[in-house]
């Protein structure tokens, strides 16, 4: 931001020529049919410039509160803004200029055909013209996107691949130990939004989020230690309902990453946006062992199963393993065959009967 002193002389500037230009053309058109004489003239050229300078560095305070304001609320768009949209708004205002400097020439027509009035109202239109069509040219450059930038350098910090991680992710907590095997790597973005969605979990009433809530704090914690994590203040205020979805997905768009998450509903949403997708349920199956019809389990029977005859046990990995006529055998721990494997969006699942049955 500007110092006050230097806005203070900057406005001194301005306004003292102001005042000047404005009193040699008051006197021209005014005081001259009066008191035309040397002294007159001189007066006005030395005070009027000097009333301006006054009027300025009274201004300045208001006007520096003014523009601070104002800066921060740009500043706050360009943020908001891609890459390839502050380039095409770039490109677009240069061409709204260029036309209104063309526009100019018709304009100054004024000049030579209602003399020196018509000049003064073809500079006025010509400024207003040149404003309007700047603003129209960033605009409508800024949604074409007239110069598309590479996703590389379309990310944070100019990384290429930087990958976006969602809440569920981090309250999941695995992405610690993908991150710490080096399996996932790139610059991992943490949205603002998605950080203070984390902290509401944290300060839940409900016992059960709080604790998620907090775990999740703790893995974001432990991963800033072991990964390049960037906190991202873009928002999008113009989503309807602020979803954390729709804008994690227009963040991945914009940063040309990739969305890390466990939400099987984000997942299907990035993928038609067109958002490539890390989804740490799918690696997780994965790298889980292949099971295969025929082969031989030792599995602990757990609970019954959703038939009457049926139980469920697991194996280390969390695979769930249905057992025929395993009801009975709740708490013992037994030799089973796998009959067949059922691939479903929840993971693997794995059916089975005795092995003494086989």
């Amino acid at each position: 931001m500007l110092s006050a002193t230097l806005l203070r002389g900057i406005f001194a500037v301005v306004f003292g020529v102001t005042g000047f230009l404005l009193g040699r053309e008051a006197y021209a058109a005014l005081i001259s049919h009066y008191f035309a004489s040397d002294a007159w003239q001189l007066g006005f050229n030395i005070i009027s410039p000097v009333l301006g300078a006054v009027v300025g560095v009274a201004l300045a305070p208001a006007a520096q509160a003014f523009f601070e304001d104002e800066l921060s609320v740009v500043e706050g768009a360009i943020d908001r803004l891609s890459p390839a949209e502050v380039a095409g708004g770039a490109v677009g205002l240069i061409v709204g200029l260029i036309i209104a400097f063309l526009i100019r020439s018709i304009l100054f027509e004024f000049i030579s055909v209602t003399g020196r009035a018509g000049g003064y109202i073809a500079i006025m239109l010509y400024i207003v013209i040149s404003i309007f069509a700047a603003y129209l040219g960033a605009r409508v450059g800024a949604k074409q996107r007239i110069l598309p930038v590479p996703a590389s350098s379309g990310s944070a910090g100019g990384d290429a691949n930087p990958k976006v991680v969602d809440t569920s992710v981090i309250v999941d907590g695995r992405i610690l130990e993908i991150v710490t095997s080096g399996f996932l790597e790139g610059p991992l973005i943490l949205p603002r939004f998605v950080l203070r969605e984390l902290q509401l979990i944290a300060d839940s009433l409900d016992p059960m989020k709080r604790v998620r809530g907090r775990r999740g704090l703790d893995v974001l914690s432990q991963l800033q230690q072991h990964s390049d994590v960037r906190i991202s203040e873009r928002d999008y205020p113009d989503i309807v309902g602020g979803a954390v979805d729709a804008k994690l997905v227009r963040l991945a768009q914009e940063l040309g990453g990739k969305l890390v998450t466990t939400d099987y509903n984000l997942n299907r949403v990035a993928h038609v946006e067109g958002v490539s997708v890390l989804n740490i349920n799918e690696l997780a199956n994965a790298v889980k062992p292949v099971v295969l019809p025929g082969e031989e389990l030792n599995v602990q029977v757990i609970r019954e199963g959703k038939e009457s005859h049926q139980g469920v046990g697991y194996l280390d990995d969390g695979t769930m393993i249905v057992l025929e006529n395993g009801r009975k055998l709740l708490g013992e721990t037994v030799d089973v065959v796998v009959t067949s494997v059922l691939q479903t969006v929840a993971g693997r699942m794995i059916f089975a009967r005795l092995k003494k049955e086989h």
